[in-house]
């Protein structure tokens, strides 16, 4: 399945279904192992504490900017804009505080990201990191 294949226009405005929601968590949390094992032999171990890059989409400027605003309030480094790669997807990113390497401490970060992506109408589109950082 395609990126935005779960999303299409809806009556009601709405950018992220239900059922979408609940598979692209799945997913997201499914990639978490082979993630961490990525960063393993990076020599990034459990106690590292890195900031972690976020993607988010949404279909609407009044959308991505509440978004923004609520991960701003967490002290994350945020931007949103249109998004290069479809002038009708607004795209919001940014960089996190600093996050144990732990796989629950991830974990339990990309299950918060979904959620709250979920209630502002945002898709959790993934997450990466540097290492050197």
């Amino acid at each position: 399945m395609g990126l935005f294949s779960f999303f299409g226009k809806r009556d009601n405005g709405q950018f992220v279904s239900a059922e979408a929601f609940g598979e692209k968590s799945a997913i997201q949390l499914n990639m978490l192992p082979e993630l961490m094992e990525k960063l393993r032999e990076l020599n990034v171990d459990e106690d590292r504490e890195l900031m972690l890059e976020f993607f988010f989409y949404t279909n609407t400027h009044q959308k991505a900017g509440a978004f923004a605003q609520e991960l701003s309030s967490l002290n994350y480094q945020v931007k949103y804009g249109v998004s290069e790669g479809d002038k009708k997807l607004f795209i919001i990113t940014g960089w996190t505080t600093k996050v144990k390497m732990k796989d629950a401490v991830v974990a339990a970060w990309i299950s918060q990201m979904c959620n709250l992506g979920y209630k502002f109408d945002c898709e959790f589109d993934g997450w990466g990191t540097m290492p050197d950082q």
